[in-house]
């Protein structure tokens, strides 16, 4: 059932336990550093880490690459993506255990439902500010253009859920396929795609009246999706494939699929577009690299090593740096994008699983 498959323990220590309401509050947060002074006043951007295991987003400074505060967020945070004026970051927080391929959930500790939520982090005061309803263990997320709603995969429910910000509630769940994980929101902010895993579909949802519009097959445990600048096509990973898939966004079939290596052995995860969208990077898991895809030819160009288990990835707003999140050994990758280079490697206790950098 996903996520980081090395998780087989869930470490011990206190939790905070949120209220799954639209206006409440957190009783306690962990920090070490206080407010937004952590980052120098000159960085342009921030980097901010979801650490599924010890339940913290990590707040990293572009200028140094170090990390400047840690605060505790809740049970096991996953998803992460900012709002569109960048003062806000929205975390998906679950109450239910790890697990990886293969393992008998019959046998993991029950889920923690009051633990399940969207964690609302607000940047400039370095804290958690509340949470918000997010459906049965939340995963990942998509936000709207104009900011006011989010859509939410539960994989225990087989849907999307769609959260008025504002309220801080459900107001509806459109049924997809099982699993579903990766939820992406077209260019033009029209249509939500989300990624089936169990049944390897992408599912088009048409936001406006909450309804289902198409369901098609792209591969093998698909679990996310970019789009090109004009909305016409996207790309998904297809990991157990060792594969992405290239698609026809206007008449929603596969188009193309473009191998990356042997499956089982290269596992495509994250997915990262350059800013002028030549490029496509894309993360490995296991395989410990990220490959690099011409956009224009559909052929990969290069691969690099970051570390071990790659998954979520992210892109500095000036094309520069590039950053990925390695789970099992606890640390961040700083890759100089022009050269192709390691330049840094960040300790991040608490499995890091998902990595952005939000524009200040």
């Amino acid at each position: 059932m996903n996520s980081f498959g090395w998780q087989s323990i869930v470490l011990a220590g206190t939790t905070l336990v949120l209220a799954l309401t639209g206006c409440s509050k957190p009783t306690a947060t962990k920090e070490t550093s206080t407010a937004h002074a952590g980052l120098n006043p000159a960085a342009p951007y921030g980097v901010y880490v979801s650490d599924e295991i010890s339940g913290d987003l990590t707040v990293i400074d572009p200028t140094t690459f170090t990390v400047v505060s840690t605060v505790h967020l809740g049970k096991r945070p996953r998803g992460i993506h900012a709002s569109p004026d960048g003062r806000t970051i929205y975390i998906a927080l679950s109450g239910s255990p790890p697990a990886g391929p293969g393992v008998d959930e019959n046998n993991l500790p029950p889920p923690d439902k009051s633990a399940d939520g969207i964690g609302v982090f607000d940047v400039v005061q370095n804290r958690l500010v509340r949470m918000m309803q997010g459906g049965s263990d939340p995963e990942n997320f998509a936000v709207s253009h104009d900011g006011k709603t989010l859509y939410v995969s539960n994989e225990d429910a087989s849907g999307i859920s769609f959260v008025d910000v504002a309220q801080g509630k459900v107001t509806q769940t459109v049924r997809t396929g099982d699993e579903p994980e990766g939820v992406t929101v077209t260019p033009n902010g029209k249509l939500v795609y989300s990624t089936s895993e169990d049944e390897g579909t992408l599912s088009v949802i048409d936001p406006e009246p909450g309804k289902l519009l198409k369901t098609f097959k792209v591969g093998r445990r698909p679990r996310n999706i970019v789009f090109m600048p004009d909305g016409k096509r996207g790309y998904v990973n297809a990991e157990n494939d060792g594969g992405i898939v290239l698609f026809d966004a206007v008449k929603n079939r596969k188009e193309r699929e473009i191998s990356l290596g042997k499956a089982g052995v290269i596992k495509p995860m994250g997915l990262a577009l350059s800013g002028d969208a030549s490029k496509l990077y894309v993360t490995t898991g296991r395989a410990g690299k990220v490959f690099v895809v011409d956009t224009a030819t559909n052929q990969p160009t290069a691969s690099f090593d970051v570390g071990k288990r790659p998954w979520g990835i992210a892109l500095s707003p000036d094309g520069k740096t590039l950053l990925t999140a390695n789970g099992p050994s606890n640390d961040i990758t700083v890759v100089d994008v022009a050269t192709q280079t390691v330049t840094k490697k960040i300790s991040v206790p608490g499995g890091p699983w998902g990595v952005i950098a939000v524009r200040r």
